[in-house]
């Protein structure tokens, strides 16, 4: 299957396979990547290391639910979540 894509550096559409490795259909939803939408919601948050990787699973977990694996990733979403809410509390 392929899909036609915008080129981001040289603006022109392009035919080319899904890259599961690189941009997997699952992180990404109405032309934006859950890496980059997280990078803007993290900018200047402050927090530790390990309370950003967990609000980082959180929100990949969140992002993806309906186009992978549905509750299950619900729940991993909600694990994380109180990881993080553990390393905020202290």
């Amino acid at each position: 299957m392929t899909e036609v894509r915008q080129d981001c550096e040289k603006g022109a559409k392009s035919t080319a396979k899904p890259d599961a490795v690189s941009h997997p259909s699952h992180y990404t939803s109405g032309g934006i990547e859950a890496k980059d939408a997280l990078k803007v919601a993290m900018d200047g948050s402050g927090l530790s290391p390990m309370a950003s990787y967990w609000w980082g699973c959180a929100f990949k977990y969140l992002w993806r639910w309906s186009r992978k694996n549905g509750v299950e990733d619900l729940r991993k979403c909600r694990q994380c979540i109180e990881f993080l809410i553990k390393e905020v509390e202290g």
